[in-house]
C-alpha cells in the first residue's frame, strides 16, 4: 500500500518571493514608463496566490492585483501610475506582494517593491554623468596628490656631489698653470692648461643643471 507524499508544512512569511524588478521608476515627461510590469515567478511545485498592497494606493492603477499563479509559471501585474504631479517627485512609494496557499489564508510570504516618480530621464541621465565625472576627477586628484612628495624631492635643488664637483672645478680653474714659476703654490698642484679646460667644461656643465632645477 503506497502511502501518500505529505507536503512539509510552510512557516508562516519564511517562504521567499521572486519579483522582478525590485524597483520601478516613472518619469514624469516620458508617457511610457507611466505604465509598467511586474513580474512574479512561482518556483515551486504548488499553485501560490497572490495580492498587491500599497503604501498609496490612490496614486497608482494595479490590473489584477489579486489572482493565483500556477506551479513553476509566472504572471505579469501592469502598475500605472496616475497622478503625475511636481508634488510627488522623487517620493519613494512601496508595493507588497503577498503570497500564500491556495488552501490556506496565512501569508506564507512576502516580497516588497519600491516606486519613484523622478522629473525627467533626461536629468537623471545628466545628473548620473555628471556624477561619473565627479568621480574620476576626484580619482585624478588623488593620484596627483599622492605623486606629489616624490616630484617635489626630486626638483628640491642640486644635490651634495653636484655642489661638491662644482667646488673642486672652480678650485681646480684657480690654481696655477703648470710654468708658472713666481706662484708660491707647491709644484705639484699647478695643472696643465688641458686640465684647466676640462675642469671649465665640468664646471659649464654643473651650472646648466642647477638653472634647470
Amino acid at each position: 500500500m503506497h502511502q501518500q507524499k505529505r507536503q512539509p508544512e510552510l512557516v508562516e512569511g519564511n517562504l521567499p518571493v521572486f519579483v522582478f524588478p525590485t524597483e520601478l521608476i516613472f518619469y514624469a515627461d516620458d508617457q511610457s514608463t507611466h505604465k509598467q510590469v511586474l513580474t512574479l515567478y512561482n518556483p515551486y511545485e504548488f499553485a501560490l496566490k497572490f495580492k498587491v498592497l500599497c503604501t498609496t494606493p490612490n496614486k497608482y492603477v494595479v490590473v489584477d492585483a489579486a489572482g493565483a499563479v500556477k506551479p513553476q509559471c509566472c504572471v505579469d501585474i501592469v502598475v500605472r501610475h496616475r497622478d503625475v504631479r511636481s508634488c510627488h517627485y522623487g517620493v519613494i512609494d512601496k508595493f507588497r506582494l503577498q503570497v500564500s496557499e491556495q488552501s490556506q489564508r496565512k501569508a506564507l510570504g512576502r516580497k516588497e517593491v519600491v516606486a519613484t516618480l523622478l522629473p525627467s530621464a533626461k536629468e537623471q541621465q545628466k545628473e548620473e554623468e555628471d556624477k561619473r565625472i565627479k568621480e574620476h576627477l576626484t580619482e585624478g586628484l588623488f593620484f596627483e596628490q599622492s605623486f606629489q612628495p616624490e616630484n617635489s624631492t626630486v626638483s628640491s635643488g642640486p644635490s651634495l656631489l653636484t655642489i661638491f664637483l662644482g667646488v673642486v672645478c672652480i678650485a681646480a680653474l684657480m690654481l696655477p698653470t703648470l710654468g708658472d714659476m713666481e706662484s708660491l703654490v707647491p709644484l705639484y698642484l699647478h695643472l696643465s692648461v688641458n686640465q684647466k679646460l676640462v675642469a671649465a667644461y665640468i664646471l659649464g656643465l654643473i651650472t646648466m643643471a642647477i638653472l634647470r632645477t
